[in-house]
């Protein structure tokens, strides 16, 4: 079966004690880049091996490698900096918020980015290695205007270009080092179904019906030039921080431009009342597959099967039961604090979902 699978992840995973223990320790200055890595190839090759034993088809690092799931990648590029700043709509019951990002100058792709890491992911699987990167729309949103420097880009339409040529570049890289799937990660749509962060949006001057029909362009525009052979899937959700969250709303007001990128495959994030119900799928292109995040990663408890396959049922008046697979609704650990629940948890999550898929779909 081509990607996305029956029964699919979203990517990342929880880390391993060790390899929190080896961070925190290169950042102290007291093990080397070198030995950094060693424990990260180590951790990763556990975490494959975890993967396949569960009956996972997609095999992904765990992001491993991140400290926060878009600001590695996105830091990557020249003209991009991240920095940390108070959030107008933020996390819900934390402190503690993501980095920001802002464009100080032209956003190039000088060097490969994720490239060397899927290499290692790759040539540790024989099952399909799954890339994920953030969407572009992560260099806009959350900053707006005032985040990018109207020096570098007195015109939105340069910035937009320039972008998409470093995502090319990356795409392109990839899918020479044997790449065949990839996932483009976003925030932007889920958010835009809240009405607080819609209207956010309006305050500092952006239509928010505008905004999801520029992301979806500029996530277009990013995977346009991709080779015969590569499956693209975006995955939107509505914030995954240590188990908190931003947005809350259906998918009403954003789905028919959410469905207009052109990728293959939709991750949609359905596993409590705040994602709102599944009629919004009526408007999935027919042959487009959905993932329907119903498993959530944000506390332990393991669903019930029955309960799953009901609602992938109920899912499937909307869209064709053929089209349809399962998921968690995010990743268990978006950046490298973890969400709260325990490696076993995880575990037993992803091992429901392929329990599912496999009755399911026989």
């Amino acid at each position: 079966m081509k990607p996305p699978f029956r029964a699919d992840q979203v990517g990342s995973l929880l880390r391993p004690a060790e390899l929190h223990d080896a961070r925190a320790k290169a950042k102290r200055g007291e093990i080397s880049a070198a030995k950094l890595r060693e424990a990260e190839d180590s951790a990763i090759r556990d975490a494959v091996a975890r993967q396949e034993a569960v009956g996972l088809q997609s095999i992904t690092d765990g992001e491993f490698r991140r400290d926060w799931w878009h600001v590695d990648f996105l830091a990557g590029f020249d003209g991009v900096e991240s920095y940390a700043a108070p959030l107008v709509v933020g996390f819900k019951n934390t402190e503690e918020q993501p980095l920001m990002l802002r464009i100080t100058g032209k956003v190039r792709r000088t060097r490969p980015v994720f490239v060397d890491s899927f290499k290692f992911m790759k040539q540790a699987t024989l099952r399909t290695a799954k890339q994920t990167i953030p969407a572009p729309a992560m260099l806009h949103m959350r900053p707006g205007r005032a985040g990018i420097s109207r020096k570098a880009y007195p015109d939105l339409e340069e910035f937009w270009r320039d972008v998409a040529q470093a995502y090319r570049a990356e795409i392109r890289d990839l899918a020479a080092a044997g790449c065949t799937y990839l996932q483009l990660d976003d925030t932007s749509f889920a958010y835009l179904c809240d009405e607080k962060f819609r209207a956010s949006m309006r305050e500092r001057g952006d239509d928010p019906d505008q905004l999801v029909r520029t992301y979806a362009a500029a996530l277009s525009a990013a995977v346009a030039e991709r080779p015969p052979g590569m499956a693209i899937t975006m995955h939107t959700c509505r914030g995954n921080f240590k188990s908190t969250w931003v947005a809350s709303g259906g998918y009403e007001p954003v789905v028919e431009a959410l469905f207009s990128a052109a990728v293959d495959g939709f991750f949609m994030e359905f596993d409590s009342d705040r994602a709102g119900d599944f009629a919004p799928l009526r408007f999935v292109p027919k042959g487009k597959k959905v993932v329907l995040g119903l498993v959530t990663t944000k506390q332990g408890q393991l669903e019930d099967k029955e309960t799953l396959k009901r609602r992938i049922d109920a899912a499937a008046k909307y869209v064709p039961l053929e089209d349809l697979c399962v998921s968690p609704q995010c990743g268990f650990s978006s950046t490298h604090h973890g969400n709260a629940l325990s490696h076993e948890e995880q575990w037993r999550k992803l091992e429901r979902i392929v329990e599912v898929a496999g009755e399911l779909w026989r």
